[in-house]
């Protein structure tokens, strides 16, 4: 399972990792955005009031109430069950006495069901979410996609927040949540979204929606074949649902919304659409988890996926120390793993020695002052590192090391011991997040673009290429820009990558009009560092001519005061409000 392809989307040939959003529906469309093979499996449905239903076989459901004569004093037994009508419902009452004739003879009222069943407090503090999302239109850039709506899960924990999955809310418009037995629907704000680790945080100003509710409780991380309950609101129904299984895996998973590692727990508890953001109960009714996705494929059953709680309290700590979500730090090496006898020999390791050999540092990352490639990095924080990259994790299991960087918070240090040129170095390091030459998130901003003479250009992401070329952009996108996604490093804080989006045809742009996403490299003979710096170029140039040199040797020259005139009435044209973006200004 660890070698598959994990992504959100509709079912391809192979398995694939879902987030698992509700319908997303909008009475007018169908949403880009709504997950397929959406069904619903094993869901154990618990009515508003928490009644248990078992069958008379005269046509209608029966309540089975169970009381106790607290009055016997010899050994409980069960009596006959039998039914009793209690204005106009069938109650199925069991009663339990020590003296079977004193039953036999008096027929006792039937108990009010209200007095003896107990609401389970952490079912309670479950929440259903409702998201109306306005995503940006990435390939016209200056406008918004036609607004959606979706619902899933979440629960609430101390301090008068709602926890519940990032895919849950992004791109939001508007929330609203509603408690379980409740009619309203409140507000909801969002304080903080982890698109990393799929977490989102909320709070409702109105008091009410906190009265008579017990904030959910964090457990341990369980262990193997521990028995976990996902509570939630999917598809299927609107009561509030529940599925029982066991943990069968723990490892570094592959975050589907976030594009990241992260630690998370496999479980065979059905998860599906609208499960979202629900947490996961052990057995003492402590949350141990979120659900945020599923594998969906034609040869595996029931395997979801939960964000454990070492994730969810690193989240919310980070949020309380900062006020904000500041995200997971990674190391910003890639490595290699020193499992060949004669590589760790040629690497000058000892027997005893063993550790991962670096590859690759990123030139943005503050390792870069102190790791250099061929590096052997042998232990992070005094803890040791195998030569296939795991450490120790708990009695019988292993875990890579990344998750040892994962624990740790952005702007913290951490002690690096290295093995170069057979001497071995010990660095003090300041982790920090990692900046991608190609994003994976916009982080709710809208996207830069900046028109001139009808060339849209515009920066590269994933949710960029995700809307030019479907959810299979991996496979449809072109081969420079997947390479660059894949392999390349950004070499400043800064840099981003710039392509010619498409092109507004015009009288100026004849024989050009066939350019779309292809990558700028230099204006005028000048390196294209980011957009920002490409459209202040082009302002402030006072040459003859405008030369854009793009990728695959293409050129591009246009008069420059024509080119400039031409802008105007091709973006009045095209109802487009400025000919950049409000960032660029």
């Amino acid at each position: 399972m660890g070698d598959q392809k994990r992504r959100r989307g509709r079912k391809p040939k192979n398995p694939v990792a879902d987030t698992m959003d509700f319908q997303m529906n909008n009475t007018e469309t169908t949403s880009s955005a709504a997950i397929d093979d959406v069904f619903s499996v094993g869901n154990v449905e618990i009515a508003e009031d928490d009644s248990p239903v078992a069958s008379t076989g005269r046509g209608r459901p029966c309540k089975v109430a169970k009381h106790a004569d607290t009055s016997a004093v010899a050994s409980p037994v069960r009596n006959i069950s039998r039914v009793v009508e209690n204005n106009g419902e069938c109650v199925l009452a069991v009663s339990v006495a020590g003296d079977i004739a004193r039953h036999s003879s008096v027929v006792e009222p039937p108990p009010r069901w209200e007095n003896v069943v107990k609401v389970v407090p952490s079912m309670d503090a479950v929440v259903k979410v409702f998201c109306v999302h306005t995503e940006p239109n990435f390939s016209l850039p200056w406008q918004r996609k036609r607004q959606y709506s979706s619902s899933s899960s979440g629960f609430i924990i101390g301090g008068r927040r709602v926890l519940t999955n990032a895919h849950s809310v992004e791109h939001h418009t508007q929330v609203k949540l509603k408690k379980r037995g409740s009619d309203t629907k409140y507000l909801a704000t969002v304080l903080a979204i982890g698109t990393e680790c799929d977490i989102a945080m909320l709070t409702v100003n109105d008091d009410e929606f906190w009265e008579g509710v017990s904030p959910v409780e964090f457990g341990s991380l369980p262990a193997l074949q521990d028995a976990v309950t996902v509570v939630g609101y999917p598809i299927g129904g609107d009561t509030i649902s529940v599925t029982s299984g066991v943990v069968s895996r723990m490892e570094i998973l592959s975050y589907v919304h976030g594009s990241t590692e992260l630690l998370g727990l496999q479980i065979d508890a059905a998860i599906n659409s609208g499960n979202s953001g629900g947490p996961a109960f052990n057995d003492k009714g402590n949350c141990v988890g979120i659900a945020f996705q599923s594998l969906k494929h034609e040869d595996v059953e029931n395997i979801g996926y939960v964000i454990p709680t070492p994730v969810i309290m690193h989240f919310i700590i980070d949020y309380e120390r900062n006020k904000e979500y500041t995200g997971f730090p990674t190391l910003g090496v890639e490595w290699q793993k020193m499992e060949n006898p004669d590589l760790r020999m040629a690497m000058g390791m000892t027997s005893d020695q063993k550790g991962v050999r670096i590859r690759r540092v990123e030139p943005t990352a503050p390792e870069s002052q102190v790791l250099k490639p061929s590096d052997i990095l042998l232990s992070f924080d005094g803890i040791d590192i195998a030569n296939d990259g795991t450490v120790p994790f708990r009695h019988g299991e292993r875990i890579g090391f990344s998750y040892l960087v994962s624990q740790k918070y952005t702007g913290e240090n951490s002690v690096v011991k290295v093995l170069r040129n057979s001497e071995i170095f010990e660095f003090n390091i300041k982790l920090a997040t990692y900046k991608r030459l190609i994003p994976a998130h916009i982080k709710g901003r809208p996207p830069s673009y900046y028109i001139i003479a009808g060339f849209v250009f515009t920066t590269v992401s994933v949710p960029y290429l995700r809307s030019e070329y479907g959810k299979d952009y991996e496979y449809d996108a072109p081969v420079k820009l997947l390479d660059k996604h894949l392999h390349a490093m950004a070499q400043s804080e800064d840099e981003q990558l710039v392509v010619v989006s498409q092109v507004l045809v015009a009288d100026i742009n004849i024989g050009y009009e066939d350019i779309v996403n292809t990558q700028v490299l230099a204006f005028n003979g000048k390196p294209v560092k980011n957009l920002k710096s490409l459209a202040s170029m082009v302002e402030n140039c006072d040459d003859e001519f405008l030369k854009f040199e793009l990728e695959y040797q293409q050129l591009v020259v246009l008069q420059t005061k024509i080119a400039k005139a031409a802008t105007l009435d091709i973006v009045t044209t095209h109802c487009i409000p400025s000919a950049m973006s409000e960032d660029l200004k």
